[in-house]
């Protein structure tokens, strides 16, 4: 009985031990790590003063690339309702160009469950002159929300893909009345036309001197009239005499 217990007791202290060292291992930084979160520090404390005093734009108007930290900022703070404290920072030093800091910050809104909205800001400047080029904020976000999210996400693509797929079925369906909708437009009346065309040939052979010339031109006018109003045959007219009207009243005719 008492060797159970003595290996139950050093298997609690394995684990505590373990438990300790991972702690430590994740709060301790080194010197370098310490200066990289205190710059990233400095420049997320100037970026929530900024926005407090509404000055971005002049900043923005000095510097374009500060366009893209302020937008993810704005983003971030809608959610997690302004910035309040730091809570922890993830160093990464493997890179000579650049550092890379992700901290840990906690905002003044709640999520569903009541607790106090978090996030991490990752934060990445130059290691020679400490100049910022990227700051993003990623808000964590429980675990229903990220569902909600997808939902609404996939709902939202599917959505759009229906829609256009009935916009496409409706065009498709709308080229079956293209032929007629031509055709409509391509089918006029040929006693028209051909009323024009003897008229115009009249027009034409007006000022003709002879008389068969004459005969021939009314005779093809007066056929086609009669054609236009269902005469079955023309041969039931002769022109017996032609006389000279004023020109005038010709074409008013």
């Amino acid at each position: 009985m008492k060797k159970r217990l003595l290996v139950l007791g050093m298997i609690a202290c394995l684990f505590g031990l373990t438990a300790c060292g991972n702690n430590g291992s994740a709060q301790v930084l080194t010197e370098e790590e310490e200066a990289a979160a205190q710059v990233a520090d400095s420049y997320i404390s100037q970026i929530a003063q900024i926005e407090a005093d509404g000055t971005a734009d002049q900043y923005i108007a000095y510097d374009e690339s500060l366009e893209s930290v302020f937008s993810s900022w704005e983003s971030g703070m809608k959610d997690l309702g302004g910035y309040v404290e730091t809570t922890g920072h993830d160093v990464d030093l493997s890179d000579n160009k650049e550092v890379v800091v992700d901290v840990d910050i906690k905002g003044s809104a709640l999520d569903p469950k009541g607790q106090p909205r978090t996030a991490t800001v990752e934060v990445i400047y130059t290691a020679k002159d400490y100049k910022l080029t990227s700051l993003a904020v990623n808000v964590n976000y429980t675990f229903g929300e990220m569902m909600k999210k997808a939902a609404l996400n996939t709902l939202l693509g599917m959505g759009t893909v229906f829609v256009i797929l009935i916009l496409i079925s409706l065009i498709i369906s709308c080229f079956s009345f293209i032929p007629k909708i031509e055709a409509a437009f391509k089918k006029k009346e040929p006693a028209k036309e051909e009323k024009k065309d003897v008229v115009a040939q009249i027009i034409e052979k007006e000022e003709l001197t002879d008389d068969s010339e004459l005969v021939a031109v009314i005779s093809a006018a007066i056929a086609a009239y009669e054609a236009d109003n269902g005469s079955a045959s023309s041969d039931g007219f002769v022109v017996r005499s032609i006389r000279k009207v004023n020109k005038s009243k010709w074409q008013n005719a």
